[in-house]
């Protein structure tokens, strides 16, 4: 679950709104409350030198960088774009999160 109110979770499927990565998709691995970013996969990809040691081989690896959470929206597969989640109550009490277009519960 994501802390410090955030309003994505992971697993969730974000597209990227601004910066160098615009208008990439994919889910969330991971939600770093502390500095206010995601790690998306295949988006950001960054290449790092490593050195060898006694568990990896080393050499040149690619991996995802995080980024700020505030570049990242929620995609609607319904609406076909990215939105903005809002919080509902239900009939039986429950809070869920759902589309801001269309209505539609993202928490199943």
């Amino acid at each position: 679950m994501a802390g410090a109110g955030y309003k994505l979770k992971k697993g969730d499927e974000v597209q990227v709104v601004s910066g160098k990565e615009k208008g990439k998709r994919g889910n969330i691995l991971q939600v770093i409350s502390g500095k206010d970013r995601v790690l998306i996969e295949k988006v950001n990809v960054v290449k790092r030198h490593m050195r060898q040691n006694a568990q990896d081989g080393g050499g040149i690896i690619e991996k995802e960088a995080p980024v700020h959470i505030s570049n990242v929206s929620y995609y609607c597969s319904k609406c076909e774009g990215p939105v903005r989640v809002i919080h509902k109550r239900l009939e039986n009490g429950k809070k869920v999160r759902s589309c801001s277009k269309c209505a539609e519960i993202l928490d199943k």
